[in-house]
């Protein structure tokens, strides 16, 4: 034994009852990037005309491809903004070959190639809709994030303890595990997981595990954030969050498709993701699972 991830999981069945509990499930916790199909639905809410691939990065953490910037690109161009909008922080992409060819070409990091610069983008397009000031759209009692908040609130079923600051820089809502579960099971019928279902590519990446777990089980959404925090929602209505204590994301998708087998749920298909490889020369010596 060389490791060992402690952490929470809950599940809710199709009828929303919390069925499956481990840990501290109804302590706070700071949702991260796993609020981003919530902050969508409050793009929406404040009238920006997302859809599509458009909606679905906008609930999503991309990689930085170049088509990613190319959808970011064109949400700011029809809100009348530029990059120069947006107020996430610089960054180079996630995705490695798109990293070296931008530093190949003398490439700086940029905002636009943050991989929240989707959720950045749509919160500018819906206070242009809404009428609201763009400058200071990331400050906590700004509208959009007051409309943010309620949104939350209400999926959760429950008032938000804690606001901080994400990674990104935008206001994060904390609610109790079980609370994240029920907004992403009250988030699956929307059309946010409508575009994220159909556009998984722009959720995350190809190759990244949240894209290939909704790839691989199609109807299924997911979205992890930092700090080992993960959610998955069926479209029955199946719904399980993971907050991991360490921060590693490396459990979290294996203790979340476990969970979700516990609730009945058929997740076969993404066999391969059940446990993590170890590889020591190049090969698999060892495996991280479930216990």
């Amino acid at each position: 034994m060389e490791s060992r991830h402690f952490g929470s999981v809950v599940g809710l069945d199709p009828s929303g009852a919390v069925v499956l509990r481990r840990g501290p499930v109804d302590d706070p916790v700071l949702p991260r990037s796993s609020a981003k199909p919530f902050q969508a639905l409050a793009c929406l809410a404040a009238g920006a005309p997302l859809s599509g691939p458009a909606l679905a990065i906008a609930a999503g953490s991309h990689t930085g491809l170049d088509r990613h910037v190319e959808v970011v690109s064109r949400v700011l161009a029809d809100a009348g903004l530029t990059a120069d909008a947006l107020r996430c922080v610089e960054s180079w992409p996630e995705d490695e070959p798109t990293r070296d060819a931008l530093i190949r070409a003398g490439e700086e990091p940029s905002r636009i190639r943050m991989n929240c610069s989707g959720k950045h983008a749509g919160m500018l397009a819906g206070c242009v809709a809404s009428g609201w000031s763009v400058d200071d759209y990331l400050e906590p009692a700004h509208p959009f994030q007051e409309l943010v908040r309620a949104g939350v609130e209400d999926l959760a079923g429950e008032r938000s303890t804690h606001t901080a600051v994400d990674g990104c820089g935008a206001p994060l809502f904390a609610m109790t595990l079980t609370g994240l579960a029920r907004a992403i099971r009250g988030l699956a019928g929307t059309p946010v997981a409508d575009a994220m279902r159909a556009h998984p590519e722009y959720v995350a990446g190809p190759g990244h595990v949240n894209t290939e777990v909704m790839r691989l089980l199609p109807g299924v959404l997911a979205k992890g954030g930092a700090e080992g925090v993960l959610v998955l929602a069926t479209a029955e209505g199946h719904a399980v969050a993971v907050k991991v204590l360490d921060g590693s994301p490396r459990a979290t998708t294996a203790v979340a498709l476990v969970a979700l087998r516990d609730l009945g749920f058929d997740v076969s298909a993404a066999a391969e993701h059940l446990s993590v490889p170890v590889l020591g020369g190049g090969r698999e010596v060892g495996r991280v699972v479930p216990v």
